[in-house]
């Protein structure tokens, strides 16, 4: 007896613990506005493939300056971007790389992507993939 109530009370604190992890997961619109969007090209510098984003970080020229700003680009988690035809080899150091996305609300240089499309190769056009953006996630959610 007393076996089944122990069981029965490590049961409930883990999937208590589970939850807290789980609700932690930021919203696109308290971080990103919908309603900026942005085209950014650029050289890609570091690439974390890790839970609960993909983020991508890149070398941006500023045409006004011709300053260069390091942007980060916050993608879909890693499953979601197998799903869509991404790999971890997918994006290699140096790549150029053109993201659109959504800017964010605090005016920092980091961006929700909607999609990245790889430069063209000996005259082939890049391939455009889908970044698992937050947002459309959110749309979804709502029409539900």
């Amino acid at each position: 007896m007393k076996s089944k109530i122990i069981a029965g009370l490590l049961v409930t604190a883990l999937g208590l613990s589970m939850t807290g992890t789980a609700s932690a997961h930021h919203s696109f619109a308290a971080e990103f506005d919908a309603d900026k969007t942005i085209k950014l090209e650029g050289i890609v510098t570091k690439v974390e493939w890790t839970n609960p984003h993909v983020w991508i970080y890149l070398n941006v020229k500023d045409p006004a300056t011709g300053q260069n700003a390091t942007w980060g680009a916050e993608l879909g988690p890693p499953h979601l971007l197998q799903r869509r035809g991404w790999r971890r080899e997918s994006l290699a150091l140096g790549t150029k790389i053109t993201v659109d996305g959504f800017l964010a609300r605090n005016g920092t240089t980091r961006v929700n992507a909607k999609s990245v499309t790889l430069s063209a190769t000996g005259g082939q056009p890049g391939q455009t993939l889908d970044a698992g953006s937050s947002q459309l996630e959110e749309r979804g959610k709502e029409k539900q």
